[in-house]
């Protein structure tokens, strides 16, 4: 697998060594939420792009990269890593600054569970393959079933989050972490599904803050090179 060398300085004077590819989809939520870890990490990542939409992911190519054939995955130098929450814990093990996850253990089983409620109980229903399926063998109307669970999740995330009296603008105090690093594309796909966000003001906010910084804006799907041109 050919990668581009080069070395750059992060912050707390780790290097990276070469440039990692990110094989994604521009609207695919867990890309996009990868997107995100990498650039407020700082590192450098070449765009490699999957389309979906003619499903080259369950071609024999990307296959023998990932045989599950999901995006995304993360390939650096010969080692290839799928799955976005163990591509996430396995960059925040690598560029611990900035981090992701508080010091302390209550405070960080509070970030992963607000993370899961999105990583585990709405995107998991709402995964293209699922909404495929239920066209397919249901007609489903799949745009009020993604609605469905996002409200049910959001509902409880929001309780979560209004009932934080120490939190800041972000879900866990003044930066980013794991928890906005998964909210903030689901808050992109629950617009993309027209959810009533009126009813999550804490969530609204806490999107609007995250998407005043660089590293959430440059993740945002509309910016990809293979989203299709307005």
């Amino acid at each position: 697998m050919a990668v581009r060398l080069e070395r750059r300085q992060l912050p707390g004077g780790l290097t990276q060594a070469t440039t990692m590819q990110l094989y994604n989809f521009f609207r695919s939520g867990t890309s996009h939420r990868l997107r995100i870890a990498l650039n407020l990490k700082g590192l450098a990542y070449e765009y490699v792009a999957v389309d979906l939409r003619s499903e080259e992911h369950l071609g024999a190519a990307f296959k023998a990269l990932n045989p599950q054939g999901l995006v995304p995955a993360l390939a650096d130098g010969d080692r290839v890593l799928t799955q976005s929450p163990a591509i996430i814990e396995w960059l925040e093990e690598r560029y611990p600054t900035p981090p992701l996850l508080p010091a302390g253990r209550n405070e960080r089983a509070k970030i992963r569970a607000l993370a899961a409620i999105v990583g585990c109980d709405i995107h998991p229903l709402n995964n293209r393959r699922v909404l495929e399926y239920l066209r397919r063998q249901f007609d489903c109307d799949t745009a009020a079933w993604c609605a469905t669970w996002i409200d049910a999740g959001f509902a409880t995330l929001e309780t979560l989050l209004a009932a934080d009296g120490t939190r800041g603008e972000f879900c866990f105090g003044g930066a980013p972490s794991l928890a906005d690093v998964y909210l903030v594309p689901q808050v992109e796909s629950a617009r993309r599904f027209e959810v009533d966000l009126a009813r999550y003001p804490n969530i609204v906010a806490i999107d609007r803050a995250c998407n005043r910084l660089d590293a959430f804006r440059r993740a945002a799907p509309a910016l990809q090179p293979d989203a299709p041109i307005p």
